[in-house]
């Protein structure tokens, strides 16, 4: 009943397209024209991605971190390794450019040699004060030599922060209005104003200047994205349209099916504005996924019609077999890839979410368009002409077939041989996978800005935060000695640790009391005795300038403290080695009767994010099992074709799986994706082969074997020209800079190629070799749905009819 109720409705829809062909084209355009109208409200993306929910602990502590003390990656650090810096000249620019950069209203403040503040003490009032390192423009070199010989001997508070004694490397430190970093006025100021001021000192000096710090990355990252956007999508267009044609061998084909995918990429930019998401590493692969999943719709759709015009030669009559016969088995392949994507909703990640969403709407989307506008254009053109249906007859297709045919007819032992053993060798690969946590993993290595980054890990140890925060449940604890002396036994265990930068705090603010006090004699850096704090104390007390420095490493009540350090990019498990080494350490010097003390910062909120992230994909990749299984039962009512039907599409993703654990390709936010999006893809290949099998059985007599050859050879080309189109289609992602994107495109690659060649030799394979256990009752009902058309249930020797 409903298999008849279904046929009924195709019929009806593809006789309402074609009687209202204009009025459904004025639509298109109309709904297309209001798609446009909505990428202005397209948002890039001004934040960094948060893996976690808002309701997850490690996120709520991040964000009571971030209300105490604000935003932590505010940072931009510039930074010179030159002698030549150190001329009377050259170090006055230097200066200047600090105090251009500090003219900035998106500039909260800067911190270079032109305005450093020297702690001293002041004899007559009894307080410290703040007196500047250089007063002036330096009019000598012995002027200078003697300046920076100070700095580099005398003032240990900042070593590490504007300078690295070894290598006499210098740095200018600019903190950026904290309400601007996570929005677009951020990157207007990083990408015109900064980089003219750069630019300019670069050319009047001859010095190269270092740039880095999350707000610079981030924002040259966000660039380097939406560049790339416009780069994917003309080779998306590019390579499906070049094998297109070399399918087709048709102009007007090409054209169209290209025109069908542009109008689909608009409404992939519409629904990203429409729906207010920010544009994300992930979401900028939506619109070139849109081509590349819209063109197999387009060579369904289009064989057909030529088939149908080849084999009677009445228009009218092959447009509406195509939308008839082809609607639902088109239908059908797109949903189930659409739930691939849709999937990651399921997940608690927003940047998955978004994704997700957006992706399996235009998945539809492009079905809707493909089903509309192809048959609508064609019926205002005349028919295909003899050279147009040629590639219907391509010998080295019909070679292709048999070389499948005889695999599964002579070599099935060989098959399952073979198919056993790269499982084997594939689970084993498995267990080699490691989990990648690193935000800057990803990143383009060949740009500058990445090599920046290198430099400052190597000349300070680091550029991603990481923060302890010190609760001692009482106001002014922290200024307490037992308190500081905590903070420093944590601190010397941070700076034992080579992945991390020497941590800055209120100790070091202390420490540079007692040297100032004791008139800035370096050996006096350290924590005042028992005896000496109270003293000291008193005299800072009374320092305004003392208490303007202390509000960067304390709250107002004097009660929660922050530890802040800098990690290098370093593997997972060396991460969390470190996260390990050092919570054991808070949990020996801090009492947690006494303290409240926890770790966080974006190195760590990545880390945690990345390994929630591949919990939910383990989860949703599940339930898309799940989804596709209940799918399966619903067409063919039956539990052992279920079984038989998801072998051949989870062998190719522990395949892959192995493969990354071979190669040393990480489990990371950006590969996670795969096994998702190509079991989502492949899946269409299994009910394509199936639909086909089962109605081979029913015009066959139930003769299994014989069913399965001419299922075989009837969808094994379509199968293949759609396999052939989505490996090119996604290597295009492979010429990105980002190594994740690069990543993603391989694998799937690889996935779509492993799991077409499972469909078309192990799953035969498995269907005769199974054909007692499945030739029954069970198997051979009449389907809740007819995915292809009683019509068709004849064995042809062209291009598969248009329903593989």
């Amino acid at each position: 009943m409903v298999a008849k109720l279904t046929q009924g409705f195709w019929a009806r829809t593809a006789r309402i397209i074609l009687r209202n062909r204009i009025l459904i084209l004025f639509l298109v355009a109309a709904f297309t024209f209001f798609m446009g109208l909505q990428w202005d409200k397209m948002r890039f993306s001004s934040s960094q991605a948060n893996l976690l929910p808002d309701e997850h602990p490690v996120n709520v502590q991040y964000q009571s971190f971030l209300n105490q003390f604000g935003e932590e990656g505010n940072v931009i650090a510039f930074a010179i390794r030159d002698s030549s810096l150190f001329t009377t000249e050259n170090f006055n620019r230097w200066n200047k450019l600090s105090k251009q950069l500090a003219a900035f209203p998106e500039v909260d403040f800067v911190i270079s040699t032109d305005n450093l503040q020297e702690l001293k003490k002041d004899n007559t009032k009894q307080e410290f004060v703040l007196d500047a390192l250089i007063k002036s423009p330096i009019k000598s070199q012995s002027e200078l030599d003697t300046i920076t010989k100070h700095l580099f001997n005398d003032l240990p508070f900042y070593d590490n922060l504007l300078y690295n004694a070894e290598s006499r490397t210098v740095r200018t430190v600019l903190y950026l209005d904290k309400d601007i970093v996570n929005t677009s006025v951020r990157k207007d100021f990083v990408l015109k104003d900064l980089t003219t001021l750069i630019n300019d000192f670069e050319m009047e000096t001859g010095l190269d200047v270092h740039v880095s710090g999350m707000p610079y990355i981030r924002t040259l990252n966000s660039q380097n994205i939406i560049d790339e956007i416009g780069k994917f999508i003309l080779a998306a267009l590019g390579v499906t349209s070049l094998i297109f044609f070399f399918f087709f061998r048709s102009f007007r084909a090409t054209i169209i099916s290209m025109f069908v995918v542009i109008i689909g990429v608009m409404w992939a930019f519409g629904f990203l504005g429409l729906l207010q998401y920010e544009i994300t590493v992930l979401t900028a692969l939506i619109p070139p996924l849109i081509i590349v999943i819209g063109i197999p719709n387009c060579i369904f759709l289009i064989n057909k019609y030529q088939q149908e015009v080849k084999k009677h030669g009445n228009q009218a009559l092959s447009l509406q077999r195509v939308i008839s016969k082809i609607g639902n088995a088109t239908l059908m392949t797109n949903v189930t890839t659409a739930s691939g994507f849709a999937t990651f909703i399921i997940t608690d990640s927003k940047l998955l979410k978004e994704f997700g969403i957006v992706a399996s709407i235009n998945i539809i989307g492009i079905f809707i368009i493909s089903l509309l506008v192809i048959p609508i254009v064609y019926s205002f053109m005349s028919l295909p002409k003899t050279k147009h249906l040629k590639h219907l007859n391509k010998r080295w297709i019909d070679a292709f077939v048999n070389w499948m045919e005889h695999l599964v007819r002579e070599k099935r032992i060989s098959v399952y041989i073979v198919s056993i053993a790269l499982l084997v060798i594939s689970i084993i690969g498995i267990y080699q996978i490691k989990i990648s946590g690193s935000p800057i993993e990803d990143m383009p290595k060949n740009k500058q800005f990445f090599k920046d980054i290198r430099f400052f890990e190597e000349e300070f140890d680091g550029i991603m935060p990481v923060e302890i925060v010190v609760d001692t449940k009482s106001p002014k604890g922290i200024m307490k000695p037992a308190t500081l002396k905590r903070m420093d036994q944590l601190s010397d265990v941070v700076e034992e640790i080579p992945e991390l930068s020497r941590p800055v705090s209120v100790v070091n603010l202390v420490k540079y009391s007692k040297q100032a006090f004791y008139n800035g004699i370096p050996k006096y850096y350290q924590l005042p005795t028992t005896q000496e704090h109270n003293f000291i104390m008193q005299v800072a007390a009374k320092s305004s300038g003392n208490s303007n420095l202390l509000k960067s490493f304390a709250d107002s009540t004097g009660q929660i403290a922050r530890i802040t350090t800098f990690m290098k990019d370093v593997g997972t498990e060396r991460m969390e080695a470190i996260e390990s080494r050092l919570q054991e350490n808070i949990d020996k010097f801090f009492p947690s009767e006494r303290y409240d003390v926890y770790m966080t910062g974006s190195a760590l909120i990545f880390l945690k994010g990345t390994k929630y992230l591949v919990k939910n994909l383990v989860l949703s990749l599940a339930f898309a099992i799940f989804l596709i299984a209940l799918f399966m039962a619903y067409l063919f009512r039956s539990f052992r074709m279920i079984i038989i039907s998801l072998i051949p599409n989870l062998l190719p993703l522990v395949i892959t799986a192995g493969v990354m654990g071979f190669v040393g390709v990480p489990i990371k936010p950006s590969t996670i994706l795969v096994f998702s999006i190509a079991f989502g893809i492949s899946v269409d290949d299994t009910i394509h082969f199936l639909a086909k099998y089962r109605q081979e059985l029913i015009a066959n007599k139930w003769r299994i074997q014989k069913s399965v050859y001419a299922a075989l050879r009837e969808t094994g080309v379509s199968m293949f020209y759609t396999s052939i189109v989505l490996f090119f289609g996604f290597s295009v992602f492979t010429i990105s800079n980002f190594g994740g994107t690069v990543a993603l495109g391989a694998l799937v690659s690889a996935t779509l190629l492993f799991a077409m060649l499972a469909n078309l030799v192990l799953l035969p394979s498995l269907l005769l070799s199974l054909e007692r256990s499945i030739a029954n009752k069970e198997v051979l009902k009449k389907p809740q749905i007819d995915i292809l058309p009683k019509e068709e249930m004849r064995r042809g020797k062209n291009v598969d009819d248009g329903t593989s």
